[in-house]
């Protein structure tokens, strides 16, 4: 059974930080692109962050460039979103994502993992 758990949301101030994690069972994890994804209300899905598999390809929109970062460490199954200097523009529902290949989409992904909610106060 493919699981991804993802866990690290939370309430923070503008300015503040928060690190995401996103553990991942049932499929082979270092054969996938891992990223993440966020959707606020009334708003469409969008891409957050992507690191190929091995982990030298990674993309970020203008939106968070600069300002997250992501990671995977394929020894623990898992992938990293750390957010810095976060703005209350970021408030949404984060998703992790696995997708074979690489990123096709924001609906177009192999696995989804439930949502965990990052508001950002101003």
């Amino acid at each position: 059974e493919v699981q991804l758990q993802a866990s690290g949301g939370g309430l923070v101030q503008t300015g503040g930080s928060l690190r995401l994690s996103c553990e991942a069972s049932g499929f082979t994890f270092d054969d996938y692109t891992m990223g993440w994804l966020r959707q606020a209300p009334g708003k469409e899905r969008e891409a957050v962050s992507f690191v190929n598999k091995n982990a030298r390809s990674t993309y970020y929109p203008e939106s968070v460039k600069g300002r997250f970062t992501i990671s995977r460490d394929d020894a623990k199954n898992t992938v990293y979103l750390q957010m810095n200097s976060l703005k209350p523009e970021d408030t949404a529902t984060y998703y992790c994502t696995a997708v074979k290949g690489w990123y096709r989409g924001p609906y177009d992904v192999d696995y989804l993992s439930q949502g965990t909610q990052v508001t950002v106060s101003s």
